[in-house]
Parts: structure tokens; sequence; C-alpha cells
């Protein structure tokens, strides 16, 4: 029964549910607190126990679970409130967010400014805002809805809400991709190169959402990533540089926020984009950054126009932030590098790091490129001398000291492992290739089982180009189980032209 005393008070317990970052509360249509309050399916309630509150959504149970006496918290919610054992929380209606005026207005096509954005980001953080309130944030802000002016106080209003790192002076270095190329695992290298010349790059990664491998997922596999603050600063003032899991840190936690409502709709925009690369650098207290923009027909930035405009809004948001920005085009055509996936992808790192005779070129001169990019503007750097210096430090092992010493301080170096289950995809015909579907071919790596089994994903090392015979393997499939190899496969049989072969001239 529920507390006699607090008709609106019912008895926590742990559900064991995963709801990924949502705070999700299950109770009993049945229950006292229910009809009390007249709650409903997805009904936005506030719990409080103790000195702690939350806000969760609230899914009802109409058969025997969960019981009428108790309210059930899922994962998220258990942890963002962390309630005593056994504790009785008093459950009401949450009030409307801060934010909703703001909301609303921008729904309606109106702009908002830096102290809208601000009350967003706090509601956004303090999940007084709810899935569905979110997806109409991003859906109003898709496409060309933001404008520079927006893109600017929303990244400024990110920064704001989490924790930002302070290095004492002196130039931060860092690096990033915008994404959609398989395989292109530059940051590691990066990385190694440019804190064996000396710089400070402390490097937070994310993990993948729909990719078969994110930077963070690929340095795992080699070397601990989940350090909190005060760990990576021990890193990064013993080695000047890191490679860890942005998710322990809190630099823009608002981003991680509106990552997870993005990534389902598959929504294009250049101002949620801007404002979610630099306000985590802005956080994590980088001076200098270097973006990498793949463009191809099958990457994120599908075409050259698409690609300057977003050059131009990087630019204009990272000036009002007092960052040095470089923005670097690359060939998006096809993916990088040999492996897909995180063991895969961390086999690539190193045979490039090892200077190994069979290592991927394409990786290897994607990452000395963008080494010597991100060393030339650092300050005092002497122009045009960036690439020869990071081929040095390459060449010379440097950057693999300073790589496995990276390692080591962040909790010990080991090498990738090998899946249990490899096949290959045969050709069909002779010819040529012509094309590569790159959002197909990591499809492939996810369905073969990458990220979550780090050793699954594709070993694909033809590009576009090569002549091909038939039977000559496409590309191997690698996986932990038979079944999911089986899968995978299945797929990449159904859809031919993932890799396109074209007639020989």
């Amino acid at each position: 029964m529920a507390d006699a005393s607090r008709p609106n008070r019912l008895r926590l317990v742990r559900a064991g549910i995963d709801t990924y970052q949502q705070p999700v509360v299950f109770m009993h249509r049945d229950c006292a607190v229910c009809r009390s309050e007249g709650f409903t399916a997805l009904t936005r309630v506030r719990i409080r126990n103790g000195g702690g509150e939350l806000v969760a959504t609230l899914n009802v149970g109409t058969g025997d679970w969960p019981p009428t006496d108790v309210a059930a918290l899922s994962e998220a919610a258990w942890n963002a409130l962390r309630p005593e054992h056994d504790g009785y929380a008093t459950i009401t209606h949450a009030e409307p967010p801060p934010s909703a005026a703001a909301l609303r207005a921008k729904v309606f096509g109106q702009r908002l400014d830096e102290a809208d954005f601000l009350q967003l980001m706090r509601d956004t953080v303090a999940n007084r805002l709810s899935d569905i309130e979110l997806a109409a944030f991003v859906t109003a802000c898709a496409g060309t809805r933001l404008d520079h002016a927006e893109t600017i106080a929303l990244t400024r209003a990110m920064v704001a809400v989490g924790e930002r790192l302070d290095w004492g002076g002196g130039a931060v270095l860092d690096k990033h991709c915008v994404g959609g190329l398989p395989g292109n695992r530059t940051t590691p290298i990066v990385v190694a190169i440019v804190a064996a010349a000396g710089h400070r790059i402390p490097k937070t990664s994310s993990r993948a959402i729909t990719s078969p491998a994110g930077t963070a997922d690929t340095m795992e596999v080699m070397a601990p990533v989940a350090l909190g603050l005060d760990a990576m600063r021990r890193v990064v003032e013993r080695e000047g540089g890191c490679v860890v899991w942005g998710g322990t840190v809190r630099l823009s936690p608002a981003d991680d926020v509106l990552i997870r409502v993005e990534r389902p709709l598959d929504f294009d925009s250049d101002g949620q984009l801007v404002a979610s690369v630099l306000s985590k650098k802005a956080a994590a207290g980088a001076t200098h950054v270097l973006v990498d923009v793949p463009v191809g027909p099958t990457a994120k930035v599908r075409s050259a126009e698409a690609a300057e405009a977003l050059r131009a809004r990087l630019a204009v948001t990272a000036a009002a932030l007092g960052i040095a920005l470089e923005v670097r085009m690359t060939d998006g055509r096809q993916p990088v590098g040999h492996g897909i996936g995180p063991a895969l992808e961390a086999r690539d790192v190193l045979a490039v790091l090892r200077n190994e005779p069979g290592a991927p070129a394409d990786l290897r001169e994607r990452a000395l490129h963008l080494a010597g990019a991100l060393l030339e503007i650092a300050p005092g750097a002497a122009p045009g001398q960036g690439r020869a210096q990071a081929e040095r430090l390459l060449a010379g092992g440097a950057a693999l000291r300073k790589f496995l010493r990276i390692c080591e301080a962040q909790g010990g170096f080991r090498e990738p492992a090998q899946a249990p289950h490899v096949a290959p995809l045969p050709c069909a015909h002779h010819g040529v290739v012509r094309a590569v579907d790159n959002r197909r071919l990591a499809r492939i790596a996810k369905l073969a089982g990458a990220p979550a089994s780090a050793t699954a994903g594709v070993d694909f090392r033809l590009r576009v180009g090569d002549p091909v015979e038939r039977g000559q393997p496409l590309l191997h499939v690698h996986a932990h189980t038979p079944g999911e190899l089986a899968y995978a496969l299945e797929y990449a049989q159904a859809h031919a032209d993932i890799v396109l072969i074209g007639e020989t001239a």
C-alpha cells in the first residue's frame, strides 16, 4: 500500500529497464497516485525523495506489473535520483518548464536570443523537457532555421550549462571530424603527433550512436577512455594529450541530450552541428581547432556548396568564441583505412603509428595532412612546415612512443583482438570499382555486431578505380557469432551496389 499519511507517496523500486538517457517511471494505472492525480501515459511527473528531485516521463502498467504500491524507476531515473533504499517519494504533476515560451516561439518561427537559449539548455540538462519537446526544438532549429547569431547564442548556452576546463594559459589544440566516413580514424594518430611535437591536445571523443565505431570506441580497444576530469587532467599534464570519452566529463552535456534526439530524426542542420562541435571545443578549453569536413555523395556533407556554407558558419561562431579555427575539406567519396569497427580501426591506427609496410596509405596520408594543418595554426609555427614536422614525428617513431605513453597514462595499453568468425563477400563479376556507398557499408559492419562487439565489423580494402575479378573478395565481414556473420552477409548480398562495379574501359 502507498504511505497512508501522504496519499501521493509511493515506495521507489528499481525497474531494471534501460531507457537510455531518458528518465522514466512506471506506475500501475490503478495505484492511488495515478487515480488521485489523474496521471496518464506520458505525463511528466515530479518525483521528490529526501533532498533529491527528478522530472520523469510516466509509463503506465495495466497488468500484473508494477504493483499498485510502488513507483518503478528506469535505470536513467534511478541513477539520476539515487533514492534511499526502500525510500518513499512524493509524486506530483511537473510544472511547465521555464523555457516553454521560448520553445513555442521557436516552433512558430521566431528568433531567440541568448537568454532564451540559455533557459532551454538549462531545462534540457535538468530533464525538464520531454523527448517530445526536445524533438520539437530540434525540428524547429533544423535546416536553415538558425541564423548565425542564433548559432552563436546556442553554442554559448551549451557551454554555460556544463563543466569547462581551464588549462592555465597557453595554446590548447584540438581536432574534430564532422563524420559520415567509415574508418576515418585519424584522431588517435593526430593526437599522438601533435603531443609528440610538444603541444597540449586534450581530446574528448564520442562513442558511436548510429555508426559502427566512434573514436572513443576505437580508443577503448587499446586503452581505458572513461576518465573523469581529474584523471583526464593528470594524463594531459603528464603526456600533453589524451583521447577520452566525453560522456564522463560533462563538457557541453546539453549536446549529448540533443544528439540523442537528433540522430533518429536524421536531420541535417548546420546550426546545431556547429553548436555541437564548438561548444565541446570551448568547454574543453581549446584555443586552436582544426575541423575535418569529408565531402562526398554518401558522406554527411554531400556537396562543395554545403561544405562552404558549413565552413562559413563554423568560422563566424569560432570567432565569436575566441577560437582560432582551420577547416579542411577532404575526400568523402569512400572509406578510409582498411577496417570499419572498433578493433579493426584500432588495428589500422597502430599499423600507421608503427610504420608497418601494409599500413593503410590513405589513413596515413589523411592523418599527416590534418596533423600538419593543426601544427601550422599553433602559435609560433613556421608557415608551410607542419606537414614535414608531422611526417618526421611519425616516421621517426616519436608519435608511436607518445601514443603508447598516453595509453599507459590512461590506464594501460592493450593490443586489439581478432573476431572469431570471418567470411568474404565475393565479387559477382569482373570490372572496376566505380563507387562505394559509405552509409550502407557502415550498415554491414553494424549488422555484424559493431560497435557492441568490439571485434566485429568489415575489412574493406578496395578503392574507386581498382580492378576486380569475379569471385575475388570485395570485403571480409568479422563477427563475434555465426548468426551475426550470416545476418551481415545476407544484407551485403542483397545490396550488390554497395560496391558499384562497372565495366573496364
